[in-house]
């Protein structure tokens, strides 16, 4: 180990007992709910954690992970900040279970503050919608126990169910996630059953990230699994360009491929829209022409974030707000 995260590592040590001793002033409190059964033991990808007491003060660093949480009745003490919320709980789906509590940001993405973490005297960690690295994970785990992502998908590559169900165990409320998990399913048989047109036709959810170049979601991405759940089926050709990758990019001289029954667009701005509804070949498209695409922002309303997000909070959401619109362009 090099002498600089040496350096790192003993000033996370240090600062995590010394707080741990004094305590603080005027922090928020995410006590869990009473009841829940002590200790239990959750699997992951670096091995298994015991959480030997109900969880008080919680911090989440997957980039969802706070949705199963807040449905579990806990506000995370700190949480990492995925799409820049100012504040941050502004989404319709959790605002009400935040309640005008502001969690501290402790990081984005991958890059988790230490020292912040530390300070806020957290008896547990959670980070499953995430790439934390095993080096995070040791040094995590000398601050409190750490529920790391699923052992078996890759990281950013696990279900909303298994999350959901991994963050349930770790608060002692493991039949409560079980029935979160169940009152999703029935809500995604609901639509089946309502919109039979869905089942079968071919989808794509994509994104344009830069001119000339279009991103499909792989099939094991939130926004594909959201829209697979409603009965569609995503583009076999498509699904063999992901390879490990998050997407397929796709130049705007392979358009074709997006050929499809249907396409939905999560875009970011109006800029992004209008560059690929006035590209050429795009025009070409039965799909475009028959006006069987959708497009929907990713904020402004936040349908895209919902979308990606894709939790026991956000999918009633997305749901009410995609499906009357892929209704009305039925085919």
């Amino acid at each position: 180990m090099s002498l600089r995260r040496t350096r790192v590592a003993l000033l996370v040590l240090a600062l995590a007992a010394v707080l741990a001793a004094c305590g603080g002033q005027g922090e928020q409190s995410a006590q869990a709910p009473a009841g829940g059964a002590f200790p239990v033991t959750v699997a992951h990808k670096y091995g298994s954690t015991e959480i030997k007491a109900a969880p008080a003060r919680v911090v989440t660093l997957g980039l969802s992970d706070q949705d199963a949480v807040l449905a579990l009745g806990v506000k995370p003490v700190g949480v990492v900040d995925w799409f820049k919320e100012r504040p941050f709980g502004k989404w319709p789906w959790t605002q009400a279970l935040w309640g005008g509590v502001q969690p501290e940001i402790v990081g984005e993405r991958d890059e988790f503050n230490l020292e912040k973490i530390a300070a806020l005297r957290p008896d547990l960690i959670i980070a499953q919608y995430s790439g934390m690295t095993k080096e995070q994970y040791d040094k995590l785990s000398r601050i409190a126990p750490v529920v790391g992502q699923p052992a078996g998908p890759k990281d950013y590559g696990a279900t909303w169910q298994e999350m959901t169900r991994a963050i349930a165990k770790s608060l002692g409320q493991q039949a409560r996630g079980d029935q979160l998990v169940a009152d999703m399913d029935q809500r995604y048989a609901k639509v089946r059953a309502e919109h039979p047109e869905f089942a079968g036709q071919t989808i794509a959810v994509a994104d344009t990230f830069k001119p000339g170049e279009y991103g499909v979601f792989a099939p094991d991405d939130p926004k594909s699994l959201f829209v697979t759940a409603m009965g569609f089926k995503l583009s076999d050709e498509i699904n063999a360009l992901v390879g490990d990758e998050n997407v397929a990019n796709i130049g705007v001289e392979r358009t074709d491929l997006l050929e499809l029954d249907r396409l939905m667009w999560l875009t970011s701005d109006a800029e992004a829209e209008q560059r690929i509804r006035t590209d050429p070949l795009y025009q070409q498209l039965k799909v475009t022409q028959e006006k069987r695409d959708l497009f929907v922002s990713y904020e402004n309303p936040p349908i895209g974030a919902a979308i990606s997000f894709n939790t026991v909070l956000s999918i009633p959401y997305a749901i009410d707000q995609t499906v009357p619109l892929l209704a009305a362009k039925a085919k």
